[in-house]
């Protein structure tokens, strides 16, 4: 028995631990460690509900809007305030925006260097690397001319030590690419990250500015007027319009067709990283407004053991629902460690009992992880990609059936291979197109309202403290591109008493549960093979193929609570 420690794991935002139990060249047991802490929770009692976005935003730069939309709904719950159709639109739109980039980001600079060998790009031939590249894509820089002038590009840049990627694992027996695969990887790896760039000013057209766009209580900070040069004009209108017609080209002629084609090469990983059979998803994307999830084109439910002829209801508001566990996490409760609380009762005490870092094993600690574990009626859930499309597939949207359907026959695997680390790298491309078509769905809907100047953006009924009620709770839902996110709110006098982020990482990376069940990312890595113990790559696919975010996970503070910075939003 060997015990195989990644600390840190790279390529994701974030601090995270993980140990491996390898026994004969299987993994046969893990364990996630979150080994940062913020307080964000902290940060916002006392504050003005209307201010919380701003803040919760800015617990991550990876997920720029994702926190903001869901902080808004979460106030908009609790005081029962409605957002004007137009608003509810350019959400839409920045929300499929973001899970658009993301997406692309997270397959080429977060997780394409576990499956693409950079170093074996520089033995292709780059006349058959256009070759290959124009047998799948239409894109126009898919020569043998521009292969050639990327393949260079990795020639000095091995020449200097290959920077950055200096300790990858390059040559390792895992890695099962041709070298014209490998090099048409990397050049597209660089264009993504120019392409990814402009993507964003959408979000910029309408929110301001991004990372982190500005978002209303009511609706949307911008106001739409063709004419005016301080609105969003048809100027602005024609940008958009672009860069969705530009980002559509990238999505459907680079990063599916290089999806496709790695997975070709890897269909043996649709045996391993299966992990949990459970799936949650609180769906998003309203198209009748946010109060009627039924009519959402991701749906909201649950899918346990894998069955897709039930979906089960999901009500984040129900006390017995959703509960949030310290068993193995450096917490304490005050009504002691083996009880679970609901988000609107959550506390965060810290509570620090571990080794002191450096450490070799986390072996013989209760808790070992600065996440809490959260359940959906005592159970482990899955959320993510994979889990939206499990349960929309199951709830019967077609548009999500179809596509999977599709995708599947082009590899010519069966649903069954969806249920592992390949199916999640995939589910996820499969999110970002069914994203790219509902965003130039939602864009066309936008010009039409503008058309007939329908073209409200806030509703400021009840936007004045002294209209709320003495105490209101709430409760903002969506589905982030890593997944299932609740933002939790309770309101006292007309500021925070009381809010807590239950986001996609706390579900899949968490420490086991006083049942000793394990999350998403340590069920995963049981049965995974590690050809070379000094380098496990196979860990970093699985665990990449969540997308992992631990500064979102892990909720400033010095460990004896000493005061460290102050920061005014005044």
């Amino acid at each position: 028995m060997t015990r195989v420690v990644v600390d840190p794991v790279t390529r994701i935002e974030g601090h995270l631990r993980i140990e491996a139990v390898v026994e004969n060249g299987v993994i046969t047991d893990a364990f996630s460690a979150g080994t940062m802490v913020r307080g964000l929770e902290k940060i916002l009692i006392g504050r003005d509900p209307r201010d919380a976005w701003a803040i919760t935003e800015r617990v991550c730069g990876v997920c720029t809007t994702v926190h903001a939309l869901t902080s808004v709904r979460a106030v908009e719950s609790a005081l029962g305030i409605s957002v004007p159709p137009t608003a509810e639109l350019i959400r839409n739109i920045m929300m499929t925006t973001q899970y658009v980039q993301d997406h692309v980001i997270h397959f080429y600079h977060l997780h394409a260097l576990d499956w693409v060998d950079i170093v074996n790009a520089l033995k292709a031939d780059p006349k058959k690397a256009a070759e290959l590249a124009q047998s799948f894509s239409k894109w126009d820089k898919n020569t043998a001319a521009y292969f050639s002038s990327v393949q260079d590009k990795i020639k000095a840049f091995a020449a200097s030590g290959l920077g950055i990627f200096a300790n990858g694992y390059w040559g390792h027996p895992a890695y099962k690419l041709p070298p014209e695969a490998n090099l048409i990887a990397v050049a597209h790896y660089l264009d993504a990250l120019e392409w990814q760039k402009e993507i964003v000013k959408i979000h910029t057209v309408f929110g301001g500015k991004n990372p982190h766009p500005n978002y209303l209580v009511g609706g949307v900070p911008c106001s739409i007027d063709v004419n005016e040069v301080a609105a969003i004009n048809s100027e602005r209108l024609n940008l958009v319009s672009k860069l969705i017609s530009h980002a559509d080209e990238f999505i459907n002629e680079v990063y599916i067709p290089d999806l496709l084609t790695v997975a070709s090469f890897y269909k043996d990983w649709a045996n391993y990283g299966g992990g949990l059979s459970n799936y949650l998803s609180y769906g998003e994307f309203p198209t009748k407004g946010y109060g009627q999830p039924e009519s959402f084109k991701y749906a909201r439910g649950v899918v346990l053991n894998r069955d897709l002829s039930t979906v089960h209801p999901v009500n984040a508001r129900d006390s017995q629902e959703i509960k949030e566990y310290i068993a193995s996490s450096w917490y304490s409760y005050d009504g002691g460690d083996s009880v679970g609380l609901h988000p609107w009762a959550g506390e965060t005490n810290l509570n620090y009992t571990g080794p002191k870092p450096p450490f070799e094993t986390l072996a013989g600690y209760e808790k070992y992880s600065f996440l809490k574990t959260p359940r959906w009626k005592e159970q482990a859930m899955e959320v993510g990609p994979l889990a939206r499309l499990v349960v929309s597939y199951a709830a019967g949207r077609t548009d999500v059936q179809e596509l999977v359907k599709d995708t599947l026959g082009k590899l010519n695997v069966p649903v069954g291979a969806l249920f592992s680390t390949l199916g999640r790298t995939a589910a996820r491309g499969l999110d970002a197109a069914l994203a790219m078509i509902w965003l130039k769905e939602y864009f066309a809907e936008l010009m039409g309202r503008v058309k007939i100047n329908e073209v409200s953006t806030f509703n400021g009924e009840f936007w004045e403290p002294k209209s709320w009620p003495k105490d209101a709770e709430g409760v903002g839902l969506t589905e982030a591109p890593r997944g299932s996110l609740a933002h939790y709110i309770k309101i006292h006098d007309g500021a925070i008493a009381n809010y807590q982020l239950v986001v996609p990482t706390t579900w899949n990376g968490s420490p086991r549960d006083a049942k000793q069940q394990r999350s998403s990312f340590e069920q995963a890595l049981i049965g995974t093979p590690v050809a070379k113990i000094d380098e496990p790559v196979e860990i970093l696919r699985t665990i990449h193929s969540f997308d992992p975010c631990l500064a979102c996970a892990v909720h400033l503070y010095d460990p004896q609570g000493k005061h460290l910075h102050q920061v005014s939003f005044e």
